[in-house]
């Protein structure tokens, strides 16, 4: 074999080597849970692995039930939930789990109305209404008086909402047991509930695509999963009654009430809060985390994320329409962090 061939042969080989061992080397952390902020959970792992290429995350966007599931089987690194654990479900885990907020979110009324594809006006209680079946049709009273100027037609309303233990659920049946005495009576606030009426999805991108594919159908979808989809959403009377449009800012506004008084666990709702311009349904989301780490290279690897997602990952918050973690917030789960403890510290 010529000289060229046999160096060129090796110098393959030791490529091909180097890369075996690189993917040995290379530390893979699990989670899984939410699909509120999946898409920005997404662009941070991406971004992060380009600076630290020996780290790298896998994320089963399946939902905070079952992200809250696996966590207390222990067959995830982390678990991720919009929907803080309750006390009953931090019991059942092994080792203290810790809540940390990643970002803010807002949950938006989204439809698919013949006819309409401007933003339509709803209160609490009609979304209620419309949820637990006795809002029937598109141009009923209740909503064709907040909205004068649509052309409402006959059509039949379909009800859209989650199939799976979902925090996006609990965020929204939160906001409707607040507004609606009704509601709150009959189905209540949690993950999962017993519909009275509608069509299940699986995942935000299940009810997406349900309201799409359904003429007269409404649900419930975090902000972004309905910019990239091109659907129109509602504009809501807030807590103090001023109209308001899901937003950065708006989402920012419901969290500076709560920023100044939240627990130090971090478990708190947002949702129908009082202020200036503050979008009703709006909520933390968090990574949650094993307070004492049995695998000392992984639990090293989330503090150093966790404290990256902190800084550097809040720019991107913005851009895919969450709203960064207010200071405060940022500065209490700093000290948190340290609180997680790492196996041979």
């Amino acid at each position: 074999m010529p000289i060229k061939k046999i160096a060129f042969a090796v110098t393959l080989l030791a490529a091909v080597l180097t890369g075996a061992r690189d993917a040995r080397s290379q530390l893979l952390i699990n989670g899984a849970g939410a699909t509120f902020p999946y898409p920005i959970y997404s662009q941070w792992f991406d971004v992060y692995a380009k600076d630290n290429p020996n780290v790298r995350f896998n994320y089963q966007s399946i939902g905070s039930g079952g992200g809250i599931k696996q966590l207390l089987n222990k067959t995830v690194d982390f678990g991720a939930s919009d929907a803080p654990m309750n006390d009953q479900q931090l019991s059942q885990a092994p080792v203290k789990v810790m809540h940390f907020p990643t970002v803010l979110g807002a949950v938006v009324i989204t439809y698919n109305v013949p006819g309409v594809t401007g933003s339509l006006r709803l209160t609490g209680p009609v979304i209620a209404d419309i949820f637990l079946g006795k809002i029937s049709k598109w141009n009923d009273d209740a909503i064709a008086k907040l909205n004068p100027a649509a052309k409402l037609p006959d059509t039949a309303i379909v009800v859209c909402h989650r199939s799976d233990g979902s925090g996006t659920t609990y965020v929204f049946t939160d906001y409707l047991a607040k507004v609606s005495p009704e509601w709150s009576k009959q189905v209540g606030k949690a993950t999962a509930v017993k519909w009275p009426a509608g069509l299940g999805g699986k995942g935000n991108e299940g009810v997406t695509a349900l309201v799409q594919q359904t003429p007269g159908g409404i649900g419930y979808i975090e902000l972004i999963y309905a910019v990239q989809n091109k659907l129109p959403y509602a504009e809501l009377k807030s807590h103090d009654g001023d109209w308001v449009m899901p937003s950065v800012e708006t989402v920012t506004a419901a969290a500076s009430g709560a920023a100044a008084s939240i627990p130090s666990d971090f478990r708190v709702s947002i949702t129908d809060a009082p202020g200036a311009k503050a979008y009703p349904i709006s909520s933390f989301t968090y990574l949650l985390v094993y307070q004492q780490q049995a695998n000392a290279a992984k639990g090293k690897a989330i503090k150093e994320f966790i404290k990256w997602m902190l800084a550097n990952g809040q720019q991107y918050a913005p851009a895919l329409s969450y709203a960064p973690l207010p200071a405060p917030v940022v500065a209490a789960e700093l000290v948190q962090l340290e609180k997680v403890a790492v196996s041979g510290d």
